[in-house]
């Protein structure tokens, strides 16, 4: 599937044992919702979540909000109930659990096809062990049903046997390699979550780095830190401005035959204005979001 300028600032957790909070969900800020059937829930609550999510979903009012249903893997009594739920579900995506190969994906996706999942709805994918990682290109090549990776950073630290340091040099090979992967094939690609929500100062660099690096936006596990996020990933006023002066000065420049132009002392060339044009484009998507 297609990259998008869809907003993905913040996408925030949610359990989908929990019918409160899933009521809650159509109020908050967030761009997207992950509505949860894997760590969430307890064993004995899964049937009951599934039918939870289902009709939550059905009742609607989630706005422009994008709801992602996380379902168990298919190797767990639960997975293959979860898949056939979300396929006519009405979610935008379904989120499958510690993806480690393209044939998972594959498995998923004939679940999904067969149990009449439109080709508007798109499987996103849980990056979070060693393997998964290291197999990532191939498993963002799988289907052309994809539409993203989101980074499952705190199941890959405990597997790689690595700290949470708030500079995430321990992370940033499993999160290159994400990256790479997910733009090499038109991808979304989310970065994980950070545990500690007393540590404000620590959640704002990581927002910043993420978006350093290149994510689209950052998975959430409490409102609170919506907010932040959101302004963290999206492009400021001064951004938006100068990528507006990028695009003008440059139209004018190929009017005049040529084929690059200065604007604010730096040289500007084809691929600083497709970028500026993105950048635009996602500010005015997140304007028409009006949250």
């Amino acid at each position: 599937m297609a990259t998008t300028v869809r907003p993905r600032r913040s996408v925030l957790y949610m359990p989908g044992s929990n019918a409160r909070a899933l009521e809650k969900g159509r109020t908050l800020p967030a761009d997207g919702l992950i509505l949860d059937l894997e760590d969430a829930v307890a064993p004995d609550a899964k049937a009951e979540a599934r039918a939870t999510i289902k009709a939550a979903i059905a009742v609607g009012g989630y706005g422009g909000r994008e709801l992602v249903v996380r379902t168990n893997g298919l190797n767990t009594p639960w997975g293959y109930d979860d898949l056939v739920m979300a396929a006519t579900s009405g979610a935008d995506a379904v989120l499958l659990p510690k993806v480690e190969s393209p044939d998972m994906v594959r498995q998923a996706e004939a679940v999904l096809r067969a149990n009449g999942s439109p080709d508007s709805q798109s499987i996103w994918c849980m990056m979070e062990t060693p393997l998964g990682i290291l197999n990532a290109r191939e498993i963002a090549g799988a289907s052309p049903k994809l539409g993203g990776l989101v980074l499952g950073t705190s199941d890959l630290a405990k597997d790689l046997h690595a700290a949470h340091t708030r500079d995430r040099l321990p992370m940033i090979t499993s999160l290159g390699l994400c990256l790479l992967a997910a733009r090499a094939y038109g991808l979304a690609v989310l970065d994980g979550v950070h545990l500690d929500l007393n540590d404000d100062e620590g959640f704002a660099q990581s927002c910043r780095q993420g978006r350093e690096l290149g994510f689209d936006g950052k998975t959430l596990i409490h409102p609170k830190t919506i907010a932040a996020c959101n302004a963290a990933y999206a492009p400021s006023a001064d951004e938006v401005a100068v990528a507006h002066r990028i695009i003008a000065a440059h139209a004018e420049a190929a009017a005049q035959g040529k084929g690059v132009v200065l604007v604010d002392g730096k040289l500007v060339e084809n691929l600083h204005v497709e970028n500026a044009r993105r950048l635009v484009a996602l500010a005015e998507a997140i304007d028409a979001l009006g949250q």
